[in-house]
């Protein structure tokens, strides 16, 4: 998989600090609603932004291969009750900031038994604009927890490509125990 650190959502390879954040990629959320530690800023170098989302970088929606939002649990969470995701778009509000963000994707309410280290919360392609949405230039992902989990991370970020590989029951890819050999 091609990680790309302007394309991360999670952790504080940005420069992100406190919560969720919990390490270089990762993010730790446990109760509420939280916002991923990083915005994703599509905004274009160089070139001044707009309010009505000039500006924003094409990030090849409809192209083939696509763009996908990839989100994986990379330590097992605990004591919760359940976690969902939505990605939001807003567009530039004039003077370089976010406005009012848009939720463009929700994932399915994954229950604290399935949030088991491997485990894919998100492996969709980068949602369309919305019907009348403006153009987003910021794109941010948020945690939607049910209960207060103490422990588990997540890392979430848009990639080329992404780790497709079937994760068994005991977290191994595959699905094989440790240990199987398969002949050639």
């Amino acid at each position: 998989m091609i990680l790309d650190g302007l394309l991360t959502f999670s952790g504080t390879s940005n420069g992100a600090t406190g919560a969720p954040a919990d390490g270089l990629q990762t993010d730790a959320p446990t109760t509420g609603t939280q916002v991923a530690s990083n915005i994703v800023d599509l905004g274009l170098v160089g070139l001044p932004p707009f309010a009505s989302g000039a500006g924003a970088r094409d990030i090849g929606v409809g192209d083939d291969p696509q763009l996908k939002l990839s989100a994986i649990v990379t330590t097992a969470f605990a004591s919760g009750t359940s976690l969902q995701l939505e990605l939001d778009g807003a567009p530039d509000n004039g003077v370089g900031a976010p406005g009012a963000y848009t939720a463009m994707w929700h994932s399915e309410v994954f229950l604290e038994a399935a949030l088991i280290q491997g485990a894919q919360l998100a492996n969709v392609p980068v949602p369309r604009v919305l019907f009348e949405q403006v153009l987003p230039r910021f794109l941010r992902l948020r945690y939607i927890n049910v209960g207060t989990h103490t422990v588990g991370d997540i890392e979430a970020q848009i990639v080329i490509d992404r780790i497709d590989q079937i994760i068994g029951a005991t977290g191994a890819m595959s699905g094989y125990p440790a240990g199987i050999v398969v002949p050639n």
